[in-house]
């Protein structure tokens, strides 16, 4: 399949509000390249950085994203130029806002995502570890392998980091756990590690349920992960005692009306895909549908929220 790879040049004021507009637009993936990231992780020695050598350059962000190459793709380039215009109107700085593409081809952006992705724990106990690196897990850790493929979803993001480590407290033995816009599939495999007895992972996009589904075979998760193509959770049949949505606010807000008979009573939502700005809606929201929010956690204008209640009534 070929796909379009697009860049945004921007600023890292806009980085977050770019990403999340290209996802809206219906990216299957999103890459952010920061140098300034970059030239942190060179010196902190945490990753074997030794052919790179830091940027002198830093004040440009390119975010990109991948669009399948097909009819609707010039319509969506140009909803993207208008989008980022609208945000000088908001008074945010969105730097040259450049937009380019190019044409790829599936084997291309998996070589593409193993320059970035290495192994790395996050939270107390997760272990996220690429299919192609060798890692020996200690005492107490958990160690997901993962080829995200064209499915968004590594770990190290700041939404999915989130997440994991909500997990590590929320997911209890025996647990029933629904996983709305699995994406890579990382979380439901988290859920499966840590205990859980059922994990429904689903997701819209087909290409996500594919790589899901291999992700999945690969750590062996299948007697516990069902991975299915899903519109929210309308092919998803039962209750669950936990409802993980790491998508965006826009989708967040509408899963609060389709949750009933999904989740429950009793039961917990960890919700994010959130940029901060959003976040107020969310917590709206949920209130507004009865649920009371139990914690807020933030992470480089990222945001997760767990709400409890509104369950099966």
């Amino acid at each position: 399949m070929q796909w379009a790879e697009v860049s945004v040049d921007t600023s890292h004021e806009a980085t977050d509000l770019v990403s999340e507009i290209l996802q809206e637009l219906g990216a299957a993936g999103v890459v952010i390249e920061d140098p300034a990231l970059l030239n942190e992780y060179i010196r902190s020695g945490l990753w074997d950085y030794t052919d790179l050598k830091e940027s002198e350059e830093t004040e440009v962000v390119r975010v990109k994203a991948y669009w399948a190459l097909d009819e609707e793709l010039e319509g969506k380039l140009q909803n993207l130029s208008e989008r980022l215009a609208s945000l000088a109107q908001h008074g945010i700085d969105k730097g040259a806002g450049a937009v380019s593409w190019k044409a790829v081809a599936d084997e291309d952006w998996a070589e593409t995502w193993k320059e970035f992705f290495h192994t790395e724990k996050i939270g107390a106990r997760t272990v996220i570890k690429p299919t192609w690196e060798e890692y020996e897990a200690e005492a107490g850790e958990i160690v997901a392998e993962l080829d995200p493929g064209a499915a968004f979803g590594t770990g190290q993001h700041a939404t999915t980091s989130l997440c994991i480590r909500a997990l590590e407290d929320l997911v209890r033995p025996g647990m029933t756990v629904f996983d709305v816009g699995t994406g890579s599939g990382v979380l439901a495999i988290v859920a499966a590690k840590l205990g859980a007895k059922r994990v429904e992972a689903v997701d819209f996009d087909p290409v996500a349920v594919r790589v899901a589904r291999e992700n999945v075979r690969q750590n062996g998760a299948e007697d516990v992960v069902r991975t299915e193509r899903s519109d929210l959770l309308k092919s998803v049949a039962g209750e669950a005692d936990l409802i993980i949505a790491n998508i965006i606010a826009d989708i967040i807000v509408r899963l609060f009306g389709e949750v009933k008979g999904s989740l429950a009573a009793g039961g917990t939502m960890l919700l994010s895909g959130i940029i901060e700005d959003r976040l107020a809606d969310v917590v709206e929201a949920a209130v507004r549908h009865g649920f009371s929010v139990a914690k807020i956690e933030q992470e480089k204008g990222w945001a997760a929220v767990i709400v409890k209640g509104g369950g099966a009534r």
